[in-house]
């Protein structure tokens, strides 16, 4: 009979880390079955294959390292997703629900685990504060049901900020001062460190964010830059004796606004985090758990029950007690509930926080019993939030009676990219992916026009070069971008054809570079481009990369809400603020500025607009002196013949060489109604007409008004 003893546990490192694959592979698919989140299964896992286990694997010293790893990643991960700019614009609603689902679960945990398990004052409040935070589980569930706007969900979104942030804080506070003496001198120099570092972060880390990413574009520097900036906030922060998790968590709210959730660079660190640093800690974490104290009577289970019930009683009080506060109907009780009562890996995180702490020498602040209390509650609270949620997502959905689908003005979206230059197509793909639609699987087409000459077969193979390039970049982004190199004789005529073979919505290109060989503002085609074609174009000069952009300043032309393609040009504009979460002031008469308003604050609520009256298009030279190299300056113009063209508008080509020369400028040309004279294809589909026309519609109505 064969003895299996001997080979355990496995120390070959290879097979080490063959298993730990296994593990993460497989633990997702088989969780998915059982609808339980997969943190769980990774956990489980870990208490199969570890030493209270099967004895499969030994917690080395590579679960050490990969665990911290993943400890800090998980914290930094939490600050990089926090929508900071809702926070600010509800954020007496925030605080005071965020305060209630913080506080009423840790009073009532820590009298809990005092009076009834019998815990040090310490332990109690420990366990209070896991308990305070929580984790937004059940969050995939609101995407499918469209309802990311809703007032329940960015009340639960804002309140996990805040309860995870002041969680943070109590057990940095209670980490730094265990086992030291905790007069008034240590706490007024704890705080004062902690004002200092937090300080230091804030003024120097953007500094360096903003010197680095604007002079090196390479995707894995920009990595790695991170990575550094996380670790050495880490290290700072336990320098002064707080937690390195505090560290992480307030650089990753730091880099926020430097890291668009929609840029290639936040796909690799997520995937990074999410595919290997993650998942090793919870196997890790699951190798600590010894399986054997949930076996030895019921006392484990009242431990269990004890947790779990406070824990989420105080989140039911918290969720219910603010929907009644807000005069907000039953259901969003429910959702508040729902999203805010599971908790994951941020209470294991702050579990581990408590197994270092020594009590006396030995033995620590947490111990088995609560280590395994706190996996087992994380497993009953994660499926009460997902049953809870999805109930809650189905009574709002019936109660408003909207169905999760897109908006009519998401059909019929396929940009153009049109690229030629290498140094500013990934540039322009980066535009291009703040612009479309993320709701949907919208189209995005990469183009390459070479002119039909002697050099076209080199010149073609330099297109497929860069066009191939440009495709790992979407492919990083997860997105599916098509590519085409098409010869023509005329490059405008080319870039028109094409746009009709791919049944194109709207074109993005850079404006030429190389000025000392064709000064030309235009360039050769495009203003036959845009005379040509009755869609919307895009044309861009980039002088900086765009995450590091601050604002954005729109000079929108009198009429211009009378011009069929308005809303287009607006919805992508608000698209690029969100997704940049930077700031956007429109210039321009009142008449425009309400309508944009409106729709900004229907659509685009979470965004810091601004609004300037600008009397006339002569102001343009005056403006220019408020653009800064951080800014990307913005102008709505039109074709000749179109209701919002003016002959201000022919003097623009050279205002703008006069006067915001080496600015970052972008020019839009808005969709029009009716043929142009090269180009055979309609405005653009029913329901766009029909949305433009209501639009169009409400501006006269306005300008009616106000005369």
């Amino acid at each position: 009979m064969l003895n299996f003893d001997v080979y355990l546990p496995i120390t070959s490192p290879t097979l080490i880390f063959c298993v730990v694959l296994l593990i993460i592979l497989f633990a997702p698919i088989i969780m998915g079955k059982l609808r339980i989140p997969h943190i769980v299964g990774m956990v489980l896992a870990g208490i199969l294959i570890g030493q209270y286990g099967l004895n499969i694997l030994e917690r080395d010293s590579s679960f050490e390292l990969f665990g911290k790893v993943g400890l800090l990643y998980i914290m930094f991960l939490a600050g990089l997703e926090m929508d900071l700019e809702s926070v600010k614009r509800n954020s007496n609603r925030f605080l005071i629900f965020g305060l209630l689902t913080c506080l009423v679960p840790l009073a009532l945990t820590y009298v809990m685990s005092v009076w009834l398990l019998g815990y040090s004052q310490t332990a109690s409040f420990l366990l209070g504060c896991i308990m305070a935070s929580n984790t937004l589980i059940a969050y995939p569930i609101i995407s499918r049901y469209g309802l990311g706007r809703d007032s329940s969900v960015m009340l639960s979104v804002g309140s996990s900020m805040i309860s995870l942030f002041l969680a943070l804080l109590m057990l940095a506070a209670l980490a730094a001062s265990y086992g030291e003496d905790v007069g008034i001198t240590f706490w007024l120099l704890f705080i004062l460190k902690f004002a200092i570092f937090c300080g230091v972060s804030i003024w120097l880390i953007p500094i360096l964010a903003r010197y680095f990413l604007r002079r090196y574009s390479d995707a894995v520097m920009q990595f790695i830059f991170v990575l550094a900036v996380m670790f050495l906030s880490a290290a700072a922060s336990e320098a002064i004796g707080v937690e390195g998790i505090v560290g992480a968590f307030i650089s990753g709210l730091i880099l926020n606004r430097y890291i668009p959730h929609v840029s290639p660079l936040m796909n690799r660190i997520e995937f990074t985090g999410n595919a290997i640093f993650i998942p090793y800690f919870l196997i890790g974490v699951g190798m600590l758990i010894n399986v054997r104290t949930l076996f030895q009577g019921p006392h484990m289970l009242w431990i269990v029950f004890l947790i779990a019930f406070f824990g989420t009683f105080g989140k039911a009080v918290a969720a219910y007690m603010s929907s009644l506060l807000f005069r907000l109907p039953k259901s969003a009780g429910h959702m508040m509930f729902g999203l805010t009562c599971a908790h994951a890996a941020g209470a294991i995180a702050m579990v581990m926080v408590g197994m270092r702490l020594e009590v006396s020498p030995g033995m620590y602040l947490v111990n088995d019993e609560m280590l395994n209390g706190v996996v087992i509650m994380i497993l009953i609270t994660c499926i009460v939030s997902t049953m809870m949620t999805e109930k809650a997502a189905q009574e709002i959905v019936i109660a408003n009676s909207q169905q999760p689908m897109a908006n009519s003005h998401h059909a019929n979206e396929k940009i153009l990219l049109c690229v030629k230059y290498p140094e500013i197509a990934p540039q322009l793909l980066e535009l291009a992916i703040m612009m479309r639609s993320q709701s949907k699987d919208s189209g995005l087409v990469a183009l390459n026009v070479v002119y039909d000459d002697d050099k076209a077969a080199s010149n073609r193979e330099r297109g497929l070069r860069l066009l191939e390039q440009l495709q790992q970049r979407a492919a990083a982004s997860d997105i599916n971008m098509q590519t085409q190199v098409r010869l023509a004789t005329n490059i405008a005529n080319g870039i028109k054809h094409a746009f009709r073979e791919v049944s194109g919505s709207e074109i993005i290109m850079g404006m030429h570079v190389h000025t000392e060989v064709n000064p030309k503002f235009w360039g050769d085609f495009i203003q036959s481009l845009y005379n040509g074609l009755n869609r919307q174009i895009v044309l861009t000069r980039f002088v900086q990369p765009l995450n590091t952009l601050r604002r954005i300043q729109v000079v929108v032309p009198s009429r211009a809400e009378f011009e069929p393609g308005f809303y287009r040009w607006l919805e992508r504009l608000g698209r690029m603020a969100a997704n940049l979460d930077c700031r956007i002031q429109f210039h321009g008469r009142n008449e425009s500025l309400d309508l944009i308003r409106t729709y900004l604050t229907n659509h685009y609520g979470s965004v810091r607009a601004e609004y300037t009256y600008m009397a006339h298009w002569n102001e343009l030279p005056k403006l220019a002196e408020t653009i800064n190299d951080d800014h990307m300056f913005v102008v709505i113009t039109a074709r000749k013949g179109t209701i919002s063209y003016k002959n201000a508008l022919e003097r623009l080509p050279n205002e703008l060489m006069q006067h915001f020369s080496g600015k970052n400028l972008m020019i839009i040309f808005p969709d029009q109604y009716g043929e142009a004279k090269d180009d055979s294809m309609t405005f653009t589909s029913a329901q766009h007409q029909e949305e433009s026309s209501i639009y169009a519609t409400i501006a006269r109505w306005i300008h009616s008004k106000r005369k």
